[in-house]
């Protein structure tokens, strides 16, 4: 028996819950396919258990009463994991049903254009007709490096990570992008012995070197080992259970466990895209065009493109298919997407840095306010800094590099400048409330139009 829909969605993360929802909230029909939790990683096992811990570790840091027992405790509410093993999916899924979603359990897989079949755990299996397009939405998963002796030794996911009810003595991170200095920053606050090994020489690499450099200190003063341009070379057992990681320039590190937090890797295996003449080998990103099509009627969003693995622009890339799928006229636009990353210091980021700027051509110039001399930053004996960076041509906005308190809020202004181009004549004379982040943004913008 075949079902028909308007649109298939496969993948319940957060761009595959956005494309159904925005699919039925025009008056089509859509099914959306997931074979493990409804809600996806963010909710159970990154952004949400993540943020709650790193709420709870905050309010202890700063002299608050938050032991890890209620610290975990409040970790498996936001998931709904309470008094259980493995989170509780069910409210996600009746609010899709309640928006008119059709939620499908099971593992799908494409089988030519508008066809998606699909095996259920339980039960006889299901074939799905698309009258009008699939949305693909399988996300990703830890990326686990080729080190000999990782496997052996063992390691954590994001998901271990996330989910703990148990501290362990010490942790070895393996990577720091924003998974891993979040991870990092939660247990280290809360009296676990903390080690980063970065190949990069900078933690979060992507971001500002400022912001790198700042969060690195702060890491460093609050106890945590941090070693940059360090290579892993091999894992081994130590004594007492410890892991211990051989670095290319000769030294060790070790903990008790190893907590990846190098990357991502995109889940196309097995999906089906060759049976749509879309080419995709296992391990790499989905290429789209700004419709995020891949062919006819096919459309992949979220982290297997790969451009930016966040929720938000999951969630967008999620809409700007299902309004495609359904005949509109749109095209995603990628040049403000905000980067933010939830330690203490808060890290915050738009658009480019001055040298990827100059790199494309620009004629670009940066500005830089200490934000530890601003108002925010006396009263909150806050380090951190506010970093432009301007077109001299247009006098525009192309990137803006936050750190420190408020930064994950007050880089939206930037986000906004930078998708419609504002000239810094129009940031320069927009009021700003003292004293705030926002600000110290709004004066340098003020101090940058006076010296272009």
């Amino acid at each position: 028996m075949t079902e028909t829909f308007d649109v298939v969605v496969i993948g319940a993360g957060a761009s595959g819950e956005a494309a159904a929802d925005l699919v039925a909230s025009r008056g089509a029909t859509v099914a959306l396919v997931e074979k493990d939790l409804v809600g996806g990683s963010c909710a159970y096992w990154a952004c949400m258990p993540s943020k709650a811990l790193l709420h709870a570790a905050a309010v202890r840091a700063k002299g608050g009463e938050y032991p890890w027992p209620k610290a975990s405790a409040f970790r498996d509410y936001m998931i709904n994991r309470t008094d259980r093993a493995y989170p509780d999916d069910s409210s996600h899924a009746r609010g899709h049903e309640r928006a008119g979603v059709t939620v499908v359990r099971g593992t799908a897989r494409l089988n030519g254009r508008g066809r998606v079949d699909v095996t259920p755990a339980e039960g006889p299996p299901r074939t799905l007709r698309a009258e009008r397009a699939v949305i693909v939405a399988t996300g990703s998963r830890a990326k686990v490096p080729p080190i000999p002796g990782l496997d052996e030794a063992g390691y954590w996911t994001n998901i271990e990570a996330t989910s703990l009810r148990e501290l362990p003595e010490s942790v070895l991170i393996l990577g720091a992008g924003p998974s891993g200095v979040e991870i990092a920053q939660y247990l280290s606050r809360y009296g676990v012995r903390t080690t980063i090994v970065q190949s990069n020489q900078r933690l979060n690499p992507t971001d500002h070197p400022r912001s790198s450099d700042l969060l690195a200190a702060a890491f460093r003063e609050r106890g945590i080992d941090v070693r940059t341009g360090a290579r892993a070379q091999r894992v081994r057992r130590g004594a007492d259970g410890e892991r211990v990681i051989e670095l290319a320039d000769g030294s060790t590190a070790s903990g008790k466990v190893i907590a990846l937090g190098i990357g991502r890797t995109p889940n196309v295996g097995g999906i089906g895209f060759e049976t749509v003449g879309v080419p995709v080998k296992e391990g790499e990103f989905v290429r789209t065009d700004a419709r995020m099509r891949v062919a006819e009627g096919i459309y992949v969003v979220g982290d297997l493109v790969g451009r930016e693995i966040s929720t938000h622009l999951g969630h967008y890339e999620g809409e700007i298919a299902a309004k495609a799928a359904l005949g509109g006229d749109v095209t995603a636009d990628l040049r403000a997407v905000p980067r933010c990353v939830y330690t203490d210091p808060e890290l915050a980021a738009v658009g480019l840095r001055v040298d990827q700027a100059q790199e494309q051509g620009i004629d670009a110039v940066e500005f830089t306010q200490d934000l530890a001399t601003t108002a925010k930053g006396y009263i909150e004996e806050a380090k951190g800094h506010v970093t432009i960076v301007l077109d001299r041509k247009d006098r525009t906005l192309v990137g803006t590099f936050m750190a420190g308190p408020g930064a994950t809020e007050a880089i939206h202004e930037a986000v906004l400048a930078v998708k419609l181009r504002l000239r810094i004549d129009v940031l320069e004379d927009t009021i700003h409330a003292f004293p705030t982040t926002a600000r110290a943004f709004g004066s340098l913008c003020a101090q940058a139009a006076r010296s272009l």
